[in-house]
């Protein structure tokens, strides 16, 4: 049985209210590299990996939960977990490389794949990376897919075609880590089976829907 997130049919209203003006702070995922620092007791700082099922462990103290965690996030529970070990757990966490910084673009597009998220990018601004869509693309009908923190999926459904370039823009969303915009050739139709199938084929990462219809 899959497990599953919302489907949203925006409307300019509701874009604009998910395209953030400032980047989002950034989420721990599976595959970083962090180093954990004590400031007053070196010989516990080390440098881990966050496991597949987004843990990490360190000593002293049982395996924590990193994955969907803010680095701030992450120190305030070790503090805590630390707190009946040491006196003064003063400590740090630093990531130092990032595991799923990129996107995906898919479908309709002149030149589908990877994309890797160095900086900011919203959905129009990773199309036209992509060498923009092609003339079989439905624009009205774009399908951002988001993984959440706690594993859950959402799946948004984007207008961007013209009439105008001001019309556009107040659809757009500042895409995060992982995030999947699909450009279909046509309408679609049969939204639960088309977004089970298209995961199951052709994405290489886990992810499973039920989508709900408001």
């Amino acid at each position: 049985m899959l497990a599953f997130g919302i489907w949203f049919a925006l409307t300019a209203n509701d874009a604009r209210g998910a395209t953030a003006a400032v980047p989002p702070e950034y989420l721990i995922q599976a595959g970083d590299a962090l180093s954990v620092r004590f400031f007053y007791n070196g010989e516990l700082s080390e440098d881990v990996t966050v496991r597949p099922d987004g843990r990490i462990s360190l000593q002293l103290i049982p395996e924590v939960m990193a994955a969907g965690r803010t680095p701030a996030s992450l120190v305030e529970s070790l503090r805590e977990q630390y707190a009946t070990e040491l006196e003064r757990p003063e400590i740090a966490v630093i990531v130092r490389s990032f595991s799923a910084h990129r996107v995906y673009v898919d479908g309709e597009v002149a030149r589908p794949g990877e994309i890797p998220l160095v900086r900011p990018l919203t959905v129009l601004q990773a199309i036209y990376h992509t060498g923009g869509v092609t003339v079989r693309a439905r624009s009205k009908h774009v399908v951002l897919i988001r993984r959440e923190p706690d594993g859950s999926t959402r799946v948004f459904q984007l207008n961007l075609k013209k009439p105008g370039e001001r019309e556009a823009a107040a659809r757009d969303i500042l895409l995060e880590p992982l995030d999947i915009v699909y450009v279909p050739r046509s309408a679609i139709a049969r939204l639960n089976g088309w977004v089970d199938h298209y995961l199951r084929q052709n994405i290489p990462i886990p992810l499973g829907f039920k989508i709900e219809i408001d």
